[in-house]
């Protein structure tokens, strides 16, 4: 597959009054991870950050906004929380961060049915992908990874199929019961391939080192911050510049991993949550 043209490239200025940020991706909130959850909401109840930038992933799945209740209600005075599902408690969650943490939410492969009703709901801004960050005078790219990601070519007709408005439309107008059980397939499905892949010694694949240089240069930033992959670390790229992968989330695992990336003024640095 080609190198992809660059899509449209969206900006975002850090306010000046900001001197943490952190960035976080593939946590994959579900109600069979509690562990991750509390890691989590642990996390944004003690972060130094002033901001938060959660690139993809942050939800196992999500079918659509309705899934969260309409009675969804948060008292400020003491902080009790009226829900009665998993995405209502996430919903509550993120509404309550909100108070003190700005919040950003950028779409990945599991959750891009999010939508701007959620986003209102919690008081979080939603990112495009990808998106240019201005901090310190300094230009970050940020993305989720999945679209550079050139040799999964499986995936990327699927995501071809599954961003588009028709597509969305068409999945969105069917009952939420419906739309769940379609996505408890889906997961099946893909557990299955990924442990398929686990037995034939198959690898993942990873990030086009060409395509992440050419929205790097697009972008005239240095460093593209992604997730997707479960792969982190750092690569250079060449000529000055580079890609760091963010962690994913998995407070059950038999090596626990909730990192999050800290950017300040001084640069970045990986802070682990477990």
């Amino acid at each position: 597959m080609n190198t992809p043209i660059v899509p449209p490239l969206a900006e975002l200025t850090a306010s000046a009054s900001w001197r943490t940020v952190d960035f976080i991706s593939d946590l994959h909130l579900g109600a069979d991870e509690p562990a991750t959850f509390a890691a989590f909401r642990r996390y944004l109840e003690t972060t130094p950050a002033d901001a938060v930038f959660m690139l993809g992933d942050l939800f196992e799945v999500w079918v659509g906004d309705d899934c969260v209740s309409d009675g969804l209600m948060i008292d400020g005075a003491n902080g009790s929380q009226h829900a009665a599902s998993f995405e209502d408690h996430c919903a509550c969650l993120l509404r309550q961060a909100a108070d003190r943490l700005a919040l950003f939410f950028m779409h990945g492969n599991r959750d891009f049915l999010v939508g701007q009703r959620l986003m209102n709901l919690c008081h979080t801004s939603l990112l495009a992908d990808p998106t240019v960050f201005i901090f310190e005078g300094r230009r970050w790219l940020l993305s989720h990874g999945d679209a550079l990601c050139l040799a999964d070519r499986d995936y990327l007709r699927f995501r071809q199929q599954v961003r588009s408005p028709a597509w969305q439309q068409a999945f969105l107008a069917r009952p939420l019961g419906e739309r769940q059980a379609i996505a408890r397939g889906l997961r099946q499905q893909s557990q299955q391939q990924q442990q398929q892949r686990k037995q034939s010694g198959a690898g993942y694949a990873d990030v086009d080192a060409n395509a992440a240089r050419q929205w790097l240069r697009a972008a005239r930033a240095a460093t593209l911050i992604h997730g997707h992959t479960h792969q982190p670390a750092e690569h250079a790229l060449g000529g000055g510049l580079s890609r760091v992968v963010l962690s994913d989330w998995d407070a059950q695992a038999a090596v626990p991993r909730a990192d999050v990336l800290r950017l300040t003024a001084s640069g970045l640095q990986r802070i682990a949550q477990l």
